[in-house]
Formats: C-alpha cells, sequence, structure tokens
C-alpha cells in the first residue's frame, strides 16, 4: 500500500515540476515551507538543490527572513508569502490574505497559480511525512532523484 500511495504523490509533484513555474521558485517556495515545518530532510534538500542550480549562497541563506531581504523579486516574494501563510494556517485568522492573492495573480498566470498552490500543499504533506518517520537531514545529494519519474 506504501509504494501505491507513494507514486500517487510523486505523480501530483511531477506534475508541479513539468509546470511553467521557475524551478528557482520551486525550490525556494519548497525551502520556506520545510523551514517552517522543521523538516531537516526536506530542508537540507532544497538548500543542496537551489546551491547545485548556483543560487548564490546569500539567497539560500535569506531564505528564513526573505522578508527582510532584498535578493529576491517581487514574484518570488509572493510566491514566499503565499507558502508561508498556507503553511501557517492555523495561526492565520482567514488563511492566505488578500493582499498576498493579489501579489500572486500579479505575477503568475492560471496555471502557475494552481501549480503554486499544489506545490504549498505537496511540500506540507512532504514535511509532515519526513517529521513523522524522523528523517534526518545531511544525506541528501543533489539531483538524486532525477529520472526517477521516466
Amino acid at each position: 500500500m506504501g509504494v501505491k500511495i507513494g507514486k500517487r504523490f510523486a505523480n501530483t509533484s511531477l506534475a508541479i515540476t513539468q509546470s511553467t513555474l521557475p524551478k528557482t521558485t520551486v525550490e525556494l517556495v519548497e525551502l520556506r515551507a520545510s523551514q517552517i515545518n522543521g523538516c531537516g530532510w526536506c530542508t537540507d534538500a532544497h538548500t543542496k538543490e537551489l546551491a547545485a542550480a548556483g543560487e548564490p549562497a546569500v539567497r539560500i541563506n535569506l531564505v528564513a527572513a526573505w522578508r527582510e531581504a532584498a535578493v529576491f523579486t517581487e514574484a518570488e516574494r509572493a510566491a514566499l508569502a503565499l507558502a508561508e501563510e498556507g503553511t501557517r494556517l492555523a495561526d492565520a485568522y482567514q488563511g492566505v490574505s488578500d493582499e498576498t492573492w493579489a501579489q500572486v495573480r500579479k505575477h503568475y498566470d492560471d496555471d502557475q497559480i494552481a501549480a503554486l498552490v499544489y506545490l504549498v500543499a505537496m511540500i506540507n504533506a512532504a514535511n509532515r511525512l519526513g517529521v513523522i518517520v524522523r528523517m534526518q537531514g545531511g544525506s541528501y545529494q543533489p539531483g538524486m532523484f532525477d529520472g526517477i519519474a521516466d
């Protein structure tokens, strides 16, 4: 049963990565949610994927403080706000704010918005799985899952 569920989970994630959402945006969103959720394995993975893709250390290091950093584009900031508000649902009175939705709509088309919403949901699910089964950070190798869906 676990393998069957895992394949379904992977297929949804594959659809997100095949969207027109920029790869860097995907990784930044996944990193921010993983930091909030305390998932060491996912934080490790997304940090290393960003570095392997050539992202400067300053951008990777400032994801946790993105609101106080000048190194992210307006579009990335909108995606990070959606990730943060969508991850902190229990802390938010009404979920994602109207201001965040307006910024997301300003920078992304409908298909990209759908991909962002599913991305936030999927990384939160992955973080919960990682924390539940106590997956430790440190062992991830960039690209280790490339070609898994081929």
